[in-house]
């Protein structure tokens, strides 16, 4: 895919007490150095509070996002609030992403709730226990469950809550922000300090 014809826009879903770190360092690159535009989406337009406290204003509304041509990725941050809601609205929308063959990046309580819909039965992920999982109704996918700081599978990236920087490095190779090299780099300085 060329510069001028790739998809370019990412979807970042927040919810009620989203954890504003662990996305960041992935919207940060892509948005400042790889090309990419970063969008809010939430079931309303209301901003939603981060457990940081920083207030998020929403670009679109999940109701009224209908074109997909230029979205090139969803990512999914933890937080509170994905374990106390069902969510049936971002069931759907997630369900739509699938089906466009849109990848979708969760990590935390997000692959929690991906997990209890049903979203990872039949991909190999991770989260943030395997006993976790084992409790949520409608989860079968116990076999597809990998021990790690991320796995990348059949559309699905997913991260434990300690995986910022491993998720962020994954979401990069899939948009290509840079070049192996400088990705590889970037990977080795944030996961292990720039001065040893």
């Amino acid at each position: 895919m060329t510069e001028n014809n790739r998809k370019n826009e990412i979807l970042v879903l927040l919810t009620d007490r989203w954890c504003d770190w662990e996305a960041s360092y992935a919207i940060a690159v892509a948005e400042a150095f790889g090309g990419y535009e970063v969008k809010t989406i939430a079931i309303d337009n209301v901003p939603v509070k981060s457990m940081g406290g920083i207030r998020a204003n929403i670009d679109y509304r999940i109701r009224d996002y209908q074109n997909f041509d230029n979205t090139a990725i969803a990512i999914l941050p933890g937080g509170l609030s994905w374990e106390e809601n069902d969510y049936e609205e971002i069931t759907a929308f997630i369900k739509n992403l699938a089906e466009k063959g849109i990848t979708i990046a969760s990590i935390c309580g997000a692959t929690t709730y991906l997990c209890r819909h049903g979203f990872l039965n039949h991909v190999k992920h991770t989260g943030d226990s395997a006993e976790l999982f084992q409790s949520q109704e409608g989860y079968t996918g116990q076999d597809l469950y990998v021990p790690a700081q991320v796995v990348v599978d059949g559309g699905f990236i997913t991260a434990n809550e300690t995986a910022a920087v491993e998720f962020a490095y994954e979401i990069f190779k899939l948009l290509q922000v840079d070049s192996e090299e400088e990705m590889a780099q970037w990977l080795d300085n944030f996961k292990y300090g720039a001065v040893r």
